[in-house]
């Protein structure tokens, strides 16, 4: 009995110290002297576009299921190697979906009847020199590709021109505070936060137009990257004094 009373007494001496040194461990919020001025700014940089990704593939329809998967896979085959000989990495292809759907013949008061079945394969596409992106395109065409979207322009390591939109961002941001600052008769006296809301680097899409799916000989598409500007926006507080 008396061990025990000890173990007890033991004890709640250790919660009573863990609940001293918890009360000891919190954070002690010192007033704010002076005055809080919260503002969003965005920074912007360009660049040009140096990867380009299209969807292309091959739709092929047939009396049976067998015989549209194996015409696709054949037509397929030719597209996929085209590729390869205009010099497309393996790592740059990628199948996105492979569909056999059937079809049907709808008349009035009548269940639907099958009257084929239609087959696609879709790869997903990186060019990673876009001056050549028209050229593999006619030659998709060409090589049996019948359904092709894109391409989306983007670029493939954006990290360093975002850097440069969030060092434009703080600089405008802190640009507006001098601002407000001089108009209430205050400074600038440091930055309490910053907090990133959104950075974006946003992909621009370029329609391949329908007649360059056209067998006859033409001039290549062309594909023109122009510019792209990547976007970050900061919300920043203020101590105005």
């Amino acid at each position: 009995m008396i061990r025990l009373a000890l173990f007890a007494t033991a004890a709640g001496m250790t919660l009573a110290t863990m609940s001293a040194s918890a009360q000891e461990a919190r954070p002690v919020v010192m007033p704010i002297d002076g005055t809080l001025l919260d503002v969003s700014a965005e920074g912007v940089s360009t660049r040009t576009p140096d990867l380009a990704v299209i969807q292309a593939g091959v739709v092929t329809q047939n009396a049976t299921a067998g015989d549209a998967m194996r015409q696709n896979s054949t037509r397929m085959a030719t597209v996929l190697a085209a590729l390869r000989r205009a010099g497309v990495a393996e790592r740059d292809v990628q199948t996105s979906s492979i569909q056999l759907s059937p079809q049907y013949r709808y008349a009035e008061n009548q269940p639907p009847v099958i009257t084929g079945y239609q087959a696609s394969n879709q790869v997903t596409v990186r060019f990673r020199d876009i001056a050549k992106s028209g050229t593999i395109l006619d030659t998709l065409v060409r090589e049996g590709a019948n359904n092709i979207s894109g391409p989306n322009l983007t670029i493939e390591k954006p990290e360093a021109a975002l850097d440069e939109a969030r060092t434009s961002a703080v600089a405008t941001a802190r640009a507006r505070a001098e601002l407000y600052a001089k108009a209430a008769g205050l400074r600038v006296d440091r930055i309490l936060s910053i907090s990133e809301s959104g950075a974006a680097q946003p992909p621009m899409p370029i329609m391949v137009r329908a007649e360059r799916f056209s067998a006859a000989p033409q001039a290549d598409t062309q594909i023109a990257p122009g510019e792209q500007e990547l976007r970050v926006a900061l919300s920043v507080r203020f101590l105005l004094k």
